[in-house]
């Protein structure tokens, strides 16, 4: 989990960044800059992306959490059948390594929907606060762009949530020996016929 933890934290530190830079002006902004740069700054921005991204993740779940149970109960009659799933994959190694490979993508897109709304902004913002020319031009191009990454961190992160459940009830099937028997196979060739 630290790995996307500090993905997530990375990028909220990055976006926060912009919006201070956007807030200072340019004129402070070019001032802080030797400073942020530094590598005492660069321990502590390491450290704080690290807390930042857990309580991003914190409340992404918190905010996704109608949605991801709302997947959940299509899939799972109940919180009990769930729990009793998770338990019975938990004995197999492989599956349990897919899982987190499945959840630690399903954190990076959650988190990430947020920041991309929070660097949306703050490109925004720092559009608005600086110079630049063609300024209507790259605030349509910052704002459309910025909601389309969101919604598809959103999207990415439906699908695989909705997924990791669909294959959790799969696996859940074939460990409990409650999957359908698969067909033998034969020695003999099919015909072309019997092929489709």
């Amino acid at each position: 989990m630290f790995v996307e933890v500090l993905v997530v934290g990375i990028g909220f530190l990055a976006g926060l960044a912009m919006l201070a830079a956007a807030i200072a002006g340019p004129r402070t902004a070019a001032e802080a800059a030797p400073i942020a740069g530094s590598t005492p700054a660069a321990g502590v921005g390491l450290a704080a992306a690290y807390a930042l991204g857990i309580l991003v993740d914190r409340a992404a779940d918190k905010a996704l959490a109608r949605v991801r149970r709302r997947l959940r109960n299509a899939t799972f009659q109940s919180n009990s059948a769930y729990a009793q799933a998770r338990l019975a994959v938990a004995a197999m190694p492989s599956l349990v390594a897919l899982a987190d490979y499945a959840r630690s993508r399903m954190r990076i897109c959650r988190g990430w929907i947020f920041n991309t709304a929070l660097m949306t902004i703050a490109g925004d913002l720092l559009l608005l606060r600086y110079n630049v020319e063609h300024r209507t031009l790259l605030l349509a191009l910052t704002t459309l762009l910025g909601v389309a990454v969101a919604v598809g961190f959103y999207l990415s992160w439906r699908t695989i949530t909705a997924t990791s459940y669909r294959k959790l009830k799969q696996q859940t099937a074939t460990v409990t020996g409650a999957a359908p028997p698969l067909p033998q196979q034969s020695n003999t060739v099919a015909s072309p016929a019997a092929a489709d």
